[in-house]
């Protein structure tokens, strides 16, 4: 009897070891990226994310912990999985649990106005991070909104410029030139700042040219995927793609191959996957941003004891095969 007791006690025990790692693994995912530990606790600084299955925005909150964990606090990140109405919870429940600081990379940067208002109130240090806050048709990026302890962010119109003048180097001449764009999902600031300022930078190029196409690709390699695939079947004789980010452009390079198009394709954000595309030649340029320096930048403005600049950003070369070294991926 006790030789038959053994295997068992052995197997309930696996089974309860299992189970428990289940439970434990399913909370981890539920809540996103786990903060890294700080020894006698360490004050807690949250951020409200648009969602980490984005890896850019996986990237601006590895950022963010990694400065926490180098200033002895604690990062508390909160997901809000694309939901307008769980970012404003996830910020309530960031504000109850009385953090010293909150960072929002806000899923709509209009609304995120109420949010900004509402933690101030509350007494909170609040900054935004990766897009502004306020109406992006009439607010420059230099213009903080009031309330922020700063704003940590590329600035997405000159990131667009940027790639509308890579664009002219690459476009036909002698003709007036077919673009396509391939937008992000709709409510982020992002999309039409990009666009205006790929606009900008073609029409200061003075290249002959015409945006004859435009749908969202959703952030997503299929989204943009599925966006060049129709272009494409509506008008094959497309000269370029500007997908406005890069997890769109390589999507959007397996729609041009599998149609036999010598359409060139041009992204935003400087991704891993981006870079090695352009080193193989399947994408032809990118904007490079640095994700995890923006999370990074976010928790040293809520951190700081003194003032500093409202506005916390840095440099966004475009680049191509040529110049893509200049390009470390951070997503």
């Amino acid at each position: 009897m006790r030789l038959r007791a053994i295997p068992l006690i052995l197997w309930t025990l696996v089974v309860f070891v299992a189970v428990a790692s289940l439970v434990m693994l399913r909370h981890s995912a539920s809540a996103g990226p786990a903060a890294p530990a700080v020894a006698g606790g360490g004050p807690r600084y949250g951020l409200s994310s648009v969602g980490l299955s984005y890896p850019f925005a996986a990237a601006i909150a590895k950022g963010f912990s990694d400065a926490a964990a180098q200033a002895g606090a604690t990062a508390v990140i909160l997901d809000a999985k694309g939901d307008i109405q769980k970012q404003a919870n996830d910020i309530d429940d960031l504000v109850a649990q009385k953090v010293k600081g909150i960072a929002i990379m806000p899923l709509d940067s209009v609304v995120a106005q109420g949010w900004v208002d509402r933690v101030g109130r509350a007494g909170v240090p609040v900054a935004a991070v990766a897009a502004l806050i306020g109406d992006p048709r009439k607010r420059r990026i230099d213009d903080v909104y009031p309330g922020l302890v700063a704003l940590a962010s590329q600035d997405e119109v000159a990131a667009g410029q940027a790639a509308g003048t890579l664009a002219a180097r690459l476009l036909p001449r002698g003709r007036t030139a077919r673009i396509a764009i391939i937008e992000g999902a709709a409510g982020f600031p992002e999309v039409e700042q990009r666009a205006r300022g790929f606009r900008q930078g073609l029409a200061k190029a003075g290249i002959a040219h015409a945006i004859v196409a435009s749908q969202p690709g959703d952030w997503t390699a299929e989204g943009g995927e599925a966006a060049c695939q129709n272009i494409l079947a509506a008008q094959p004789d497309i000269d370029m793609f500007f997908n406005e980010a890069d997890d769109m452009v390589i999507g959007c390079a397996r729609a041009v191959r599998a149609a036999g198009s010598h359409a060139r394709l041009i992204g935003v954000g400087g991704s891993k996957l981006a870079v090695a595309s352009i080193k193989a030649g399947a994408v032809d340029g990118t904007v490079c941003f640095k994700p995890e320096a923006l999370g990074a930048l976010a928790f040293q403005a809520l951190h700081e004891k003194t003032g500093g600049p409202r506005l916390r950003t840095y440099p966004i070369p475009a680049v191509t095969r040529a110049t893509v070294g200049e390009c470390v991926g951070q997503w």
